[in-house]
């Protein structure tokens, strides 16, 4: 079975956020809009983020629709590091919605109550109703499919949409320390940058795949 024709469904690309004591969020890219009238939607994220864990606590969250322009740091940052260990959003420009952080600089946003929560294996299916958006803007939503072949960004294991390589397809790559993202060897300077973090060469490390 070769399950990389998964790759051609569609996804965007969202920064997921919440609050309780403090402001928690991360990247996901599994959301469907499911009716319209209530306006509902479906967004699947990961048991081991603690996205998932004040979710569930404070049943309510925020969707911001990440645009081909969005400064990478925040990929790097929301995508590749835990709540748990770091304030995400510090020196992110962010405003309130319903008492839940969004991003400023988005295509929209829209905060959500949770109605239903459907336990998988590895992830919870959060259903949520709409209950406040932020107006859009005229920039272009980011695709899954353009952060992979654009940005060439990876999938974190945690992501539902990660496919674990072949053995022939293994190769000796460069590895951001910082977000995770990799490079091929033969691509590789010393003057490299990354482009989801914007890091310089001396954070990346060589590592057989």
């Amino acid at each position: 079975m070769d399950k990389n024709v998964l790759k051609n469904i569609s996804y965007g690309m969202y920064l997921v956020g919440t609050q309780e004591e403090r402001k928690v969020g991360c990247i996901a890219n599994s959301l469907i809009q499911i009716t319209n009238n209530p306006l509902t939607i479906a967004i699947s994220i990961n048991h081991e983020n603690y996205t998932n864990k004040v979710i569930k606590k404070v049943k309510k969250f925020s969707i911001s629709i990440l645009d081909e322009k969005v400064d990478a740091n925040i990929i790097g940052t929301f995508g590749y590091h835990s709540s748990r260990e770091i304030d995400k959003y510090k020196d992110i420009d962010i405003e309130q919605l319903e008492d839940i952080p969004i991003l400023k600089e988005c295509c929209g946003a829209f905060v959500c109550k949770v109605v239903n929560e459907i336990e998988i294996s590895t992830h919870t299916i959060f259903i949520g109703e709409i209950i406040n958006t932020k107006k859009p803007t005229q920039t272009r939503p980011m695709t899954y499919k353009y952060y992979h072949e654009v940005l060439k960004g990876k999938s974190p294991r945690k992501a539902p949409t990660y496919i674990e390589e072949k053995e022939e397809d293994k190769k000796v790559v460069w590895k951001c320390e910082i977000c995770g993202y990799e490079v091929a060897e033969d691509k590789w300077t010393e003057n490299y940058i990354c482009p989801i973090c914007r890091r310089p060469a001396n954070n990346f490390k060589k590592i057989e795949k």
